[in-house]
């Protein structure tokens, strides 16, 4: 395989882009800290690198496709017109016009998205979900008996914790019925609600097509969160610094677990991405109780790339420098097989 490739950066944007937009001050930003990071390692690895990013209309995409024609796409737009729900369309596109492309196909991105649908997947192959019920928007709210409080409500289909607080933590049916009505209005979006399991938050990066390979976990630790307070990665937990101050949450490596705990972790997770037909690389959001029981929370293919985030780190505690990561992220797509 050629070592240089012509390598297309694909990036999302909150308005209206031309073809030849220039991003250079965004790039500068907080907010576009990942796309700067993946670009600088492209060109550190000696790729041919040009980038795009697109708002509502694919036609800028395919403006750059005709006169770059690149060899691969490095995809991280995850969102269309402001819609997070749109990230397994614009990897359709790419894989209608049979282009290469990182990270996760369609189907994995659709089974991940729907928390319903893959939890439902997993529990019937055995693995620990919380109980767990979807109520859709425009349909009678009530709970089912067998789900027990305390109960986590959620949207169906958000990502980075959008929409999850203190107050999604709840313990009474009135207290229910106001969070899911709150979600339909707000998000606009269908509910998932789910036993709230006690016990440590981590989470796993996992990298591979067909041969996987499971980085050091990562552990969000609630340091000065009362004991009899939930211990919940809400929206404020992932990305308020103050609020994380505040709170002493930290994410770092996981301690204390049995070398045996963490190989049947890793086999499990291994289990899950296959399960939910993951390719590329996704982080893993577990719960684990105190008599060692593994539960899965959630799936994020493509999770941020930036090189101060957890998978970035877990891979650098597996003695994978973060260019080295983008480059293996490119070669995992120019050799998968999405037929």
């Amino acid at each position: 395989m050629k070592k240089r490739l012509k390598v297309l950066a694909l990036f999302d944007a909150i308005a209206p882009t031309t073809v030849d937009q220039d991003l250079s001050a965004e790039l500068k930003t907080e907010d576009w800290k990942t796309e700067a990071n993946v670009l600088d390692a492209l060109r550190e690895l000696g790729h041919e690198v040009q980038h795009v990013a697109i708002f509502d209309n694919l036609d800028v995409l395919r403006q750059k496709l005709d006169t770059f024609e690149p060899d691969v796409i490095f995809n991280l737009a995850d969102q269309f017109n402001n819609n997070r729900a749109f990230d397994q369309n614009i990897v359709s596109f790419l894989e209608m016009h049979g282009l290469r492309f990182t990270g996760c196909g369609s189907t994995g991105l659709t089974l991940c998205k729907h928390k319903g649908i893959s939890k439902k997947i997993l529990g019937y192959h055995r693995i620990h979900v919380p109980d767990f019920t979807v109520i859709a928007r425009g349909k009678r709210i009530s709970r089912p008996r067998r789900l027990r409080f305390p109960i986590l409500v959620k949207p169906l289909k958000e990502e980075a914790s959008l929409g999850i607080s203190q107050a999604s933590f709840v313990s009474s049916d009135e207290q229910f019925r106001e969070r899911v009505q709150f979600i339909h209005e707000k998000y606009d979006n269908d509910v998932i609600a789910e036993e709230y399991i006690e016990g440590r938050e981590l989470y796993v990066s996992v990298m591979g097509n067909h041969r996987l390979q499971v980085f050091p976990i990562r552990e969000l630790v609630f340091k000065e969160v009362p004991p009899d307070e939930p211990k919940i990665a809400t929206y404020k937990a992932k990305w308020d610094e103050e609020y994380r101050k505040r709170w002493g949450l930290q994410n770092q490596f996981a301690e204390n677990l049995d070398p045996a705990l963490v190989r049947q972790i890793e086999q499990t997770c291994k289990r899950i991405y296959r399960l939910l037909t993951i390719d590329g690389y996704a982080r893993l959001d577990l719960r684990l109780t105190a008599d060692n029981k593994v539960y899965f929370i959630e799936a994020n293919p493509n999770p941020i790339l930036a090189a101060d985030e957890d998978f970035a780190q877990s891979a650098l505690k597996a003695n994978i420098t973060y260019p080295q990561l983008i480059n293996q992220i490119v070669r995992l797509a120019m050799t998968s097989s999405r037929d």
